[in-house]
């Protein structure tokens, strides 16, 4: 495992963290229009998607150029979002997710 991948972590967590600890530590948020409270509540979501995504969907050929990839990755992803979208838990999805990579992999299907 590289270090610039925890670097890219901390990275997106200094990005992504004032809009979610906004309602916890700013007051009168609850007052906050309803679009702005769906918003703030789904931005972690959003970002999580997208980067879950781009990490499945965009491999490395041979000589270091990206390209579209279409593999356990995906499965796992999708069946994330579907089961989010069906339970209405993000837990829940991420742990079907990464479960069913898991599994494809110790298989030697990816």
């Amino acid at each position: 495992m590289s270090t610039q991948l925890v670097l890219l972590a901390v990275v997106f967590w200094a990005v992504t963290y004032p809009s979610r600890a906004l309602p916890l530590l700013a007051p009168g948020t609850e007052r906050l229009p309803p679009r702005a409270l769906a918003y703030l509540r789904l931005v972690g979501p959003a970002v999580l998607c997208a980067l879950a995504a781009s990490y499945a969907l965009i491999a490395k050929v041979g000589d270091g150029s990206p390209s579209l990839h279409f593999g356990v990755d995906v499965v796992g992803v999708l069946a994330c979002l579907a089961v989010v979208a069906w339970r209405r838990n993000l837990l829940a999805g991420l742990v079907v997710g990464v479960a069913l990579v898991a599994i494809a992999r110790a298989a030697g299907v990816s």
